[in-house]
């Protein structure tokens, strides 16, 4: 049985999905992946899993966390697994090409699959796939649009007291222009 609830991030509502051990997904509601609710899914917000969830997404969006520990069980195949495991391990506030990626996953050439595999992550945020930039620095695609992505990586910038990644006047900057 599958359970899910909604969140109100400060980036966009998500939609938090699990089972009764993993957590499934964590879908933006405007994302081009995000899944239909399925029939046989019920919506359960005070289920532990998705409590646990919630409680560990409102301390990363207040800045108090830095990782995850929440069981997961994204689906996808053997190559889009290795490239989500990878993607857990680059650390808050960094970033990573998908070079990085491909030669840390031992598929050096691999590149333009290691996009498609970012792209498909099914559980935003906590396998933060919106650390991944180009090879020149540069923000790129992002399954759920890059005005998402410049607004999480800013939180994180932010909170480590780092330079921001990306380009853009000092309002644009700003702790304050990262919520907008």
């Amino acid at each position: 049985m599958m359970y899910y609830t909604r969140y109100d991030s400060p980036v966009d509502t998500l939609l938090l999905v699990a089972d009764d051990k993993a957590l499934a997904g964590i879908h933006f509601s405007g994302g081009r992946r995000a899944p239909v609710i399925d029939a046989g899914w019920k919506e359960q917000p005070g289920r532990p899993l998705l409590r646990k969830a919630i409680r560990q997404l409102d301390e990363y969006f207040a800045g108090r966390r830095k990782t995850f520990d929440l069981p997961l069980a994204p689906e996808g195949t053997p190559f889009q697994l290795a490239v989500w495991r990878a993607l857990r391990d680059i650390p808050y506030g960094e970033t990573q090409s998908y070079g990085d990626i491909a030669r840390r996953i031992g598929k050096p050439k691999a590149v333009r699959a290691v996009g498609a595999a970012n792209g498909a992550n099914p559980i935003s945020i906590v396998v933060p796939c919106h650390r991944v930039i180009g090879a020149d620095g540069s923000l790129t695609g992002y399954g759920g649009g890059l005005p998402r992505k410049q607004k999480l990586l800013a939180l994180e910038q932010v909170s480590v007291g780092q330079e921001d990644l990306f380009q853009g006047t000092p309002a644009q900057r700003s702790p304050s222009a990262v919520w907008r």
